[in-house]
């Protein structure tokens, strides 16, 4: 597949803010591909752009020509694309130029994106749904707010289609139930799509633990760790590590959660380790901790800090990356959750990079036109498969 042009425009994510869209003609048609944004970031993380948007729009129209000479076939070639912009843009744009790339080589030799990475994948991940929010996923100006940032429900069923509409079963059901357990429940969603209530963390997990389900809580403590204590607001009062400690300790029993990311602030590697070690059955993720990146993730093997890893790939970038980092992963047995970002678009390529490199979970909400995407693209996957088990018994 040759390369014969790149150009990139701003387009607007779910929450109207600005991201990049990256294009290519190439001698098989021309393709484009978008970026996420993320809102709670974590301080590690790769930069967006290397100075702006704007600058790394312009950078990739005068680096159009250098791909002309460059023939790419397979995943691994994107090596060649990283060393001709390396250090030149952002994460946003690498990753969204790279997406843009796969799609091209798969339309050229006939394949699905996904089997450029893996053509034996045959594992699909468990749906991991945000129903209610809190933290910065809820806007700032909403009185009161649960002081986590997500709070998920995750089917454990073999099918896709099927967790996907238990989850849309779930998260509609819960509008009645929040009516008569919030007075200011106001039907009103966040930034995933998620339930906007005024009820704290013990509350809301009172309400979701009656469903049955396995239950997790994407913590983000990062968002409210300040002065060496986490800042609560509903209701106010300040933790120390060790208060943090014994809080989640407690939830975890009490409500039986079986997923808990980011428990505390995003350089405490011991603590996450000392709350896997005092609950091994559970999964500890990492996200703000880890943000997708292989040294990271390395210490974290070293700590004992995590049993799980929220894969983001605009965090890094680099593709190239995401792969040694989910192989990495892999080989220490720690569970990988690809994962959309709060400022979604309606890009589908997470899906087939999710079911490509066999990702444990998918965390992509569960309502909303920008998120239902990537689960509809991983139930295509899924159909698509068991219509060639069925032609080939």
């Amino acid at each position: 597949m040759i390369i014969k042009e790149i150009s990139a425009k701003s387009v607007l994510d779910s929450r109207g803010d600005k991201t990049i869209l990256v294009s290519v003609r190439t001698d098989v048609g021309s393709f484009s591909a978008s970026s996420p944004n993320g809102k709670s970031v974590g301080k590690h993380e790769k930069k967006s752009y290397k100075k702006s948007l704007s600058e790394d729009i312009k950078t990739l129209r005068k680096f159009s020509e250098y791909f002309s000479k460059e023939i790419i076939e397979k995943f691994d070639d994107l090596r060649r694309v990283e060393d001709i912009v390396d250090g030149h843009i952002g994460a946003n744009t690498l990753f969204a130029l790279e997406s843009v790339i796969l799609k091209a080589i798969a339309e050229q030799q006939k394949k699905e994106v996904w089997q450029l990475i893996n053509s034996d994948a045959k594992n699909f991940p468990r749906l991991v749904g945000n129903c209610i929010g809190g933290g910065k996923h809820v806007s700032s100006n909403t009185n009161k707010k649960p002081d986590f940032q997500e709070f998920l429900i995750i089917p454990n069923l073999k099918s896709v289609e099927k967790s996907y509409k238990v989850n849309k079963k779930i998260k509609d059901d819960l509008k009645d139930i929040l009516k008569t357990k919030d007075e200011k429940f106001k039907e009103k969603k966040n930034d995933e799509d998620a339930w906007i209530i005024s009820l704290n963390e013990k509350k809301v997990l009172e309400i979701l633990k009656e469903f049955g389900l396995p239950l997790g809580v994407d913590i983000a403590s990062s968002s409210f760790f300040s002065r060496k204590k986490y800042q609560y607001n509903n209701p106010m009062l300040k933790r120390t590590s060790e208060e943090q400690f014994a809080y989640l300790s407690n939830l975890i029993k009490n409500f039986d959660l079986f997923y808990v990311e980011d428990p505390f602030n995003e350089e405490d590697f011991e603590n996450f380790a000392n709350l896997l070690k005092k609950f091994p059955d559970k999964l500890i993720v990492g996200d703000d901790l880890t943000v997708t990146n292989y040294k990271r993730l390395l210490k974290a093997i070293k700590m004992k800090s995590v049993n799980g890893i929220i894969i983001k790939p605009n965090q890094i970038g680099s593709l190239i990356e995401v792969k040694n980092v989910v192989e990495l992963a892999k080989k220490n047995n720690i569970k990988t959750i690809f994962s959309h970002r709060s400022g979604e678009t309606n890009e589908t390529i997470l899906a087939d990079l999710a079911f490509g490199f066999q990702a444990d979970f998918l965390k992509s909400g569960i309502t909303g036109k920008e998120r239902e995407v990537k689960m509809k693209r991983m139930i295509e996957i899924e159909r698509n498969l068991n219509e060639k088990d069925k032609e080939n018994p």
